[in-house]
């Protein structure tokens, strides 16, 4: 898709790193292609979510806890919260990819269009669900969930339509935060001189227990998007001291700050699990990342795996009380093992259809017409 606005290109003040390895990321183009172990790593995170939800969580959809019905299964979807650190892992390195060469307003329509068209289908059919079928969870508010589809339900106190839509508000104070740096131009100085200020300050707020500042800083999850940022300057201009600190500084607090994260998802789940495998992945989310970083996975450009990435995010935001009130009814006249594997079949075809008919479509309109707005604001 072709932009009105201009392209920010890439500022002189950056300090020579190490040269770009051919393939992997070398040139403009080459920085913005997508890659397809990170669309397969996408899906992954999703599934590991998918399947915690469906097989730990205590939500009520079952007619016992699901580690009683599943005593094989639960146990590895018990791990599957995680699937949301690896969405942050994830994000930091695509949206500095992203951002690299654009300006502040390319970059806001970009995460405008990729956030809102399938956000706004999923709150309105989780709406109308739970409308229909209030039997696991109780019927959103009109009000509610007209304040949900702004996004911005959680800073304004409002339930989410779905429990799975904090992580999103997250992912907009990344947003709003790496705009600074956007605004200026993204470089290699800059970008690194960002990743130390936020992590000192986010120490700093952590120590202070400001409530404010820890609410725009995110101490908790801020070293997921770090560490990306840093994955994927190591992709860009290659590994160097300064790139590896920042990410073995990142995986050391986040391997500490997961036994709280822990206690809360076996408290949703109402069972504990042992903490050595949430390590244990932690680890190899890393590793992957690193390989990703390090050009290792060049040869993983499937096209189905493109396809894959595309269906993550509708799948996310679709299938936890739409995949809930399923199981509520179909639970006895399905066998649970027929059950499952059908509704995540089903999940990934509703995904597939949003992404194709309504994220798709919605996303050229609602982009063109705020390149259009722009541009007659800078015209005016």
């Amino acid at each position: 898709m072709h932009s009105t606005l201009p392209v920010q290109q890439e500022h002189p003040d950056r300090p020579v790193p190490p040269p770009c390895r051919a393939g992997a990321g070398a040139g403009a183009e080459g920085a913005r292609r997508r890659l397809g172990a990170l669309d397969g790593l996408r899906l992954s995170a999703a599934l590991m979510v998918v399947a915690y939800h469906y097989l730990a969580f205590g939500s009520g959809a079952w007619p016992r806890p699901p580690h009683t019905l599943f005593p094989t299964g639960h146990l590895p979807a018990s791990y599957g919260w995680l699937g949301v650190q690896l969405f942050f892992l994830i994000s930091g390195f695509v949206i500095c990819l992203s951002g690299w060469q654009r300006g502040l307003a390319e970059f806001a329509v970009s995460r405008v269009t990729r956030l809102y068209p399938a956000y706004w289908f999923a709150v309105l059919a989780v709406t109308l669900v739970l409308w229909r079928w209030p039997q696991v969870n109780a019927r959103p508010g009109l009000r509610e969930a007209a304040v949900n589809l702004t996004m911005l339900q959680d800073p304004l106190g409002v339930e989410p339509v779905d429990g799975v839509y904090w992580t999103l508000w997250v992912e907009m104070r990344f947003y709003l935060l790496f705009a600074l740096v956007v605004r200026q131009g993204l470089t290699y100085r800059r970008t690194v001189g960002f990743c130390l200020v936020w992590a000192f300050a986010a120490t700093a707020a952590r120590a202070g227990g400001n409530e404010l500042l820890n609410g725009v800083l995110m101490p908790g999850d801020c070293w997921y998007f770090i560490a990306g940022i840093a994955f994927y300057l190591m992709y860009r201009f290659g590994p160097n001291q300064v790139l590896w600190l920042i990410i073995g500084g990142c995986f050391l607090i986040t391997q500490h700050d997961l036994l709280a994260a822990q206690a809360r998802a076996e408290g949703y789940m109402g069972h504990k699990v042992p903490h050595w495998p949430t390590t244990l992945l932690l680890m190899l989310f890393f590793l992957a990342m690193a390989a990703v970083a390090l050009g290792w996975t060049q040869r993983l450009e499937w096209r189905w795996l493109s396809t894959a990435g595309a269906l993550t995010y509708p799948l996310y935001l679709l299938h936890e009380r739409i995949g809930w009130v399923i199981i509520k009814h179909a639970d006895g006249r399905l066998p649970r093992y027929v059950l499952l594997p059908a509704l995540v079949a089903g999940m990934l075809m509703a995904a597939w259809l949003v992404h194709r008919w309504v994220e798709r479509p919605l996303a050229r309109r609602v982009g063109g017409s705020l390149r259009n707005a722009v541009t007659a604001i800078r015209s005016g």
